[in-house]
Parts: C-alpha cells; sequence; structure tokens
C-alpha cells in the first residue's frame, strides 16, 4: 500500500477502518471474523482493512497491539522528499 492513510474509528459500532486515502473503487473480502480486505478492483492490491470488535481485541487504547492475519513488510516503504 503506498499513499497517505485514513483511519475511521466508530466507538459506538467499535470498528476501526484503516485505508489509502484516494483508493477507489474498491471491493471487500472477509478474510477471518470481523476482518475484512479492501482491494482495487482493476488489480487487486490490498488499500484498506477494517475490524470489527476493534476494542475487544486490544487490552489497552494506549499500547495497540494487533495479531493481523497477514503479513505487512515496511522494509520496502520509501519516505517522499
Amino acid at each position: 500500500m503506498k499513499g497517505k492513510m485514513r483511519l475511521y474509528y466508530d466507538e459506538e459500532g467499535d470498528y476501526l477502518e484503516m485505508y489509502l486515502e484516494n483508493a477507489s473503487p474498491t471491493y471487500g473480502e472477509e478474510i477471518g471474523d470481523d476482518i475484512t480486505l479492501f482491494k482495487k478492483e482493476s488489480t487487486g492490491e490490498v488499500t484498506g482493512i477494517s475490524i470489527l470488535n476493534f476494542k475487544k481485541r486490544t487490552k489497552s487504547l494506549q499500547d495497540l497491539r494487533l495479531n493481523l492475519p497477514f503479513e505487512v513488510n515496511f522494509s520496502s516503504l520509501k519516505t517522499s522528499a
């Protein structure tokens, strides 16, 4: 995923969504209990993720630790100048 990330959290619904700012159109693919990946229709590239029952998956919102059902590789990321 490349670009500015947007985060949206609905406290009442306990729903977290993280996605690339201008990544549409997309479709969702459920990959686990309450976890959906959003992908570009044209390429299948992952553009976001949503997690339902987010607070139930972490002990404290001060120190977030999540076990995601996919691998994230930050070593190939570059900063823009």
